[in-house]
């Protein structure tokens, strides 16, 4: 029979406590300095005429009033919302498509961590891949793509996908989106819908409720909150869209600005026209419009529980 070792002399439990904030202060450390304190300099930086070098005057809330008066700004914005809700549409209803046919007893296939893992693959390859694969694929004039497409007659010049006068671009970019992280989705609903009680279909069934009654009257309202959570995280990511179509885009968005995004005006102003305090206002507006859109869509999703 073991006994437990007793205490040695002077370890209080105060003094064992201290341990632990001395084991916790590297990441504290790492946290205020490259977490908190960036945000409090950005947020200093946004009330002054700060370029990127020599001193910084003040300017009140000039930086703010002239982003939120930008008409740049907001079709750059728009641009964004416009690849976003491409995105999330192809996302959720790729992800929500194959968890119906995952999750079917009809139509189950074996497999399932091997179709898994493939799905969630392009999530794991970097964005700076994906563009210069997607960017050689859709090339205007030596492109796969279009090679197939003229060879099998669909069509009969080449179409210029990402520097066209229509909103080809910014399809390819929603399109992109959606590819990457529809796996990231599926996995989430998956795990969703395996957390579903088995009761609640044992007892649709023996009333008579159809398979597609069992899921719009119970696999769905069971779902939304994780599909709203997919929808929040998927939008405060997309409003911040950057790499993909700056990588795309070559030229720094200008072929009709199609793919100008508010966080590339952001940076075309900090890092090339040196305004690093109006970009960083420009951050902060953008901060609160991804909290106002975060706030209702929690909001619906509570008042839709209850």
């Amino acid at each position: 029979m073991t006994t437990a070792k007793p205490r040695r002399k002077g370890q209080s439990p105060e003094r064992l406590g201290h341990y632990g904030a001395i084991f916790c202060l590297p990441f504290v450390i790492t946290f205020l300095t490259f977490s908190v304190y960036p945000v409090i300099r950005t947020l200093m930086m946004s009330f002054t005429n700060y370029k990127g070098f020599g001193d910084a005057d003040p300017v009140g809330v000039d930086n703010y009033q002239r982003a939120l008066a930008d008409p740049l700004f907001w079709d750059a914005f728009l641009n964004t919302l416009k690849m976003w809700g491409l995105n999330i549409v192809l996302q959720l209803g790729l992800a929500l498509l194959l968890t119906i046919v995952f999750n079917d007893i009809k139509y189950r296939m074996k497999g399932l961590s091997i179709f898994r893992a493939l799905f969630y693959l392009p999530n794991l390859i970097a964005c700076t891949s994906v563009a210069f694969l997607f960017k050689t694929l859709l090339d205007w004039q030596y492109g796969s793509v279009n090679q197939i497409l003229l060879s099998s007659g669909l069509i009969s010049e080449p179409i210029n996908w990402l520097g066209g006068a229509g909103g080809t671009a910014q399809a390819v970019v929603g399109v992109i989106g959606a590819w990457m992280w529809f796996g990231n989705s599926f996995i989430m609903l998956m795990a969703g819908v395996q957390g579903i009680s088995h009761d609640y279909y044992e007892a649709a069934t023996i009333d008579g409720a159809g398979r597609w009654t069992i899921f719009a009257k119970i696999t769905m309202p069971l779902l939304r909150p994780i599909m709203m959570y997919v929808a929040i995280t998927s939008l405060i990511g997309g409003l911040q869209l950057f790499d993909i179509p700056y990588l795309i885009s070559g030229t720094k968005g200008t072929p009709g600005r199609s793919l100008y995004t508010a966080v590339f005006y952001l940076f075309n102003m900090a890092f090339t026209n040196r305004q690093m305090g109006y970009a960083a206002a420009i951050a902060f507006v953008l901060f609160a419009i991804i909290a106002v859109f975060s706030f209702i869509a929690f909001r619906l999703m509570n008042k839709k529980e209850d």
